[in-house]
């Protein structure tokens, strides 16, 4: 029996662990062959666990083909032979493009004015921001060509309210402004664009800051989304046959659920518009 995205190709950056991982593995679920991309080839490199050559595995496991391609995304020479990789083994298709791959500093999430953190919290406008940019410009060749194709980025509520500081904001509100901008590039070839604000997720890095101070995020566990759950939205997105009149937009991943009908783990995870501010749309005005 085939699966929705049997012979769809796609690209998840920043994959080894974390949002990356999940949204590979939910995209293998539905039998879609999935580049991996990462600079952890083994366990005990990095401070959590993961390996882009265990995502990989993982996306096999589940259904798909995982492919582990090692990518250093602050490295333009980096990305653009793994873009003429999956050119040459694919013969020129890509279908989907996840943009994951982001910088997070380990004091991105304690206390204290910006001025007062390690200036390389700044580095997530390099990894984050221009390296989505990056990979847009190389997979955007390839998806025109063939007049089909997603770019997503993932994003949060960070693009709204105040959220780990002014660097993190500033990545969120940069993501969520490549895809209005690139969906009015893209419209006339048949590739759309968007960003989905995901809600905390259930990864290794979010138990690891919740066990430090179990009384101060008591219940956040329960409510988190795991990263497979975007996964899902992801592959729902591309799928739809309408879904070029969501390009350009910036959605919210719990509310895109309830309109595909998709839970998680018989779950439907809660929006968080009220509490946290709600994307701003593209304004219709076209500058050229």
């Amino acid at each position: 029996m085939s699966k929705p995205l049997e012979n769809t190709i796609a690209l998840v950056t920043g994959a080894s662990r974390g949002a990356g991982k999940g949204i590979a593995i939910a995209l293998g679920a539905q039998g879609a062959t999935v580049y991996v991309t990462g600079r952890t080839l083994d366990e005990g490199q990095a401070p959590l666990p993961g390996t882009i050559a265990s995502t990989a595995a993982a996306v096999t496991a589940a259904g798909g083909r995982g492919i582990p391609v090692a990518c250093d995304h602050a490295d333009d020479a980096d990305v653009a032979r793994l873009f003429a990789r999956i050119a040459e083994e694919q013969r020129g298709r890509l279908d989907i493009l996840v943009n994951n791959a982001t910088f997070l500093h380990d004091q991105l999430i304690e206390k204290g004015g910006f001025w007062s953190k390690p200036l390389e919290l700044v580095d997530i406008l390099d990894v984050g921001l221009r390296s989505a940019y990056v990979a847009s410009w190389h997979a955007a060749q390839l998806m025109v060509e063939r007049r089909n194709g997603l770019i997503a980025f993932t994003s949060s509520f960070g693009s709204s309210c105040y959220m780990h500081g002014p660097a993190y904001g500033a990545q969120k509100v940069g993501v969520d402004k490549f895809a209005k901008d690139m969906a009015v590039d893209l419209k006339p070839h048949g590739v759309a664009a968007a960003s989905i604000w995901m809600g905390m997720l259930r990864t290794d890095r979010t138990r690891r800051v919740m066990d430090r101070d179990a009384a101060k995020y008591a219940g956040f566990w329960e409510i988190a989304e795991t990263p497979e759950f975007t996964g899902k939205l992801i592959a729902a997105l591309y799928r739809d046959p309408k879904r070029a009149e969501k390009s350009g937009q910036v959605l919210i991943g719990a509310e895109l659920a309830s309109e595909y009908g998709i839970d998680d783990e018989g779950r439907n995870p809660p929006s968080h518009r009220g509490m946290l501010g709600a994307p701003v749309q593209a304004h219709p005005a076209i500058v050229e």
